[in-house]
């Protein structure tokens, strides 16, 4: 089935800007005379028959200027469907083989959505997006951009002459208004929508037709215009997580299963959380989700709103279906809104709050690597616990092999005497007594099997013995060792730095109470 907004792997969680299905056109150009530019933009990957000709010559499909007998080049004006910060395009000359663009290059502007195709052509100052640039024949031709502005148009430019079958503009939709406008948003919007910004960042499955779809504007005309997803076996669950276009707290969800008759799915549920500008991959089993929309039965080719239980503010939603197949359009209505979510402890307050000297008496406590410290505090303002949590173990995972040894150093070794402990660790010694409590009430035996084992442990590892105590016997710490000593030494260090990162949530969570 053709997928509505071609998105290839490489860039999955980016948007087609440009799309038709998004309202993309394309406005003017300097000629077409074999074919047509509005071509550049139709969904359909380029199709070739090579028996088919018009008055005109060879039939293509994309956009074909003639043989250039002046000077100059041939350039084509771009209104795209949704503003947005532009990350690669793809100048694809499928098809294309003695005729392509031999050369091409893209610009942008940020001007209003009414501006004349003549007032573009004569009067607008455009940024260079994409330099000139050799392209290949009958092949896509992917390219960054490296500027981060908002756009809202783009100049395609071949150079001198030729043919481009498909453009293809990658990027992140920005909703009118959140770039430096002054326009009111709307009482209510639907904040998933792609015009309102919203992108489908990750799926489960999208193998009859992309996630893209389900945000798409309008109802879904066919049943290939949703998010369907293959016959799961054995029966499971299929889920997508989408970013909302602006943080916000939402009333009520719409589930439509428009032209799904014997594929819809038995059951859908949605969840929600607050991490702004949260990793993808850090979401899919990210233990903060909370549920919006309990699971609800659905039925064929129909269209519900559920009201939500918990209205937020969010940033995230996760569409759940059980046991799988398509939905074809997901709309979450709301209002935009800066407001933190509930912090029942105070935590987020109080970090946001300190001036750069506490926040790194505080944070040190909690971890003994400086680089985590520096990006932790230059993290700030957190905004919601979910996003605290998330960003500490995301720097955490960015550190390298000495980062960590040095977070692993400011840790007593297990089983160290309270008196020792207090000596060499002052400001964590409370906090790491009572993460070996399971020390305290062990037997005379296993103290030693424990000191004995971490002194063979720091031989071969090169550092002491690492673990999340918390609720451990001395024991049950004891086996743990013996499990991990024959684990290779690159192996073992990523363990320890998993163990690590355990510890570091247990205290932040106690910075509450300090």
């Amino acid at each position: 089935m053709a997928e509505i907004v071609g998105t290839p792997a490489l860039f999955t969680g980016l948007v087609d800007l440009a799309a038709a299905a998004l309202g993309g056109e394309a406005l003017l150009t300097s000629d077409d005379f074999f074919a047509g530019m509005e071509n550049l933009l139709k969904t359909a990957p380029a199709a070739f028959d090579p028996t088919t000709y018009t008055p005109y010559g060879k039939e293509m499909d994309g956009w074909e200027s003639r043989r250039k007998r002046v000077p100059g080049h041939d350039w084509c004006i771009v209104r795209l469907g949704v503003p947005g910060r532009i990350r690669a395009v793809d100048i694809d000359t499928a098809h294309f083989l003695g005729n392509h663009a031999p050369f091409a290059s893209l610009d942008g502007c940020n001007v209003a959505a009414d501006t004349s195709p003549e007032a573009l052509r004569d009067e607008v100052n455009w940024t260079p997006l994409v330099p000139e640039t050799p392209m290949k024949r009958g092949s896509p031709n992917v390219q960054a951009v490296r500027n981060q502005g908002v756009f809202t148009h783009v100049r395609l430019n071949m150079i001198p002459d030729g043919g481009i079958a498909r453009l293809r503009v990658y990027g992140e939709p920005v909703p009118v208004g959140a770039h430096g406008g002054n326009g009111e948003a709307p009482p209510e919007i639907d904040l998933a929508a792609i015009e309102n910004g919203g992108t489908p960042l990750v799926a489960s499955d999208s193998f009859f037709s992309p996630m893209t779809n389900l945000v798409l504007p309008g109802e879904s005309p066919i049943m290939s215009n949703g998010w369907e997803t293959r016959r799961s076996r054995p029966p499971g669950m299929d889920w997508i997580i989408l970013r909302l276009g602006r943080p916000g707290t939402l009333t009520r969800v719409t589930l439509q299963t428009h032209h799904f008759r014997g594929n819809y799915p038995d059951r859908a549920a949605v969840d929600a959380l607050h991490w702004p500008d949260a990793p993808p991959s850090r979401l899919v089993n990210h233990p903060d989700w909370t549920e919006i929309i309990p699971s609800t039965k659905m039925r064929a080719h129909e269209s519900v709103d559920l009201a939500v239980t918990t209205p937020g503010p969010w940033t995230h939603l996760r569409l759940r279906i059980v046991p799988d197949g398509g939905i074809s359009r997901l709309r979450a209505w709301g209002k935009p809104s800066r407001d933190a979510p509930w912090d029942p402890t105070g935590l987020v307050v109080r970090i946001n709050a300190m001036n750069d000297s506490a926040a790194t008496e505080a944070l040190s406590r909690v971890c003994g690597s400086r680089r985590w410290v520096a990006a932790m505090r230059a993290t700030r303002p957190f905004a919601s616990t979910t996003h605290l949590f998330g960003e500490a173990e995301t720097a955490w995972w960015r550190l390298g092999d000495g980062d960590w040894k040095e977070a692993f150093a400011h840790h007593p070794k297990i089983g160290a005497d309270p008196a020792a402990l207090r000596e060499k660790f002052g400001t964590t010694a409370s906090w790491a007594a009572g993460e070996q409590a399971g020390v305290a009430a062990a037997d005379e035996t296993t103290i030693q099997a424990l000191a004995a084992g971490n002194a063979a442990y720091e031989a071969r590892f090169g550092f002491i013995f690492i673990v999340c105590a918390s609720g451990l016997s001395a024991a049950e710490m004891l086996a743990r060792l013996v499990e991990r000593m024959p684990n290779e030494p690159a192996a073992e260090l990523r363990i320890a730095a998993g163990e690590q990162a355990k510890i570091t949530r247990l205290r932040l969570e106690k910075l509450a109470g300090v």
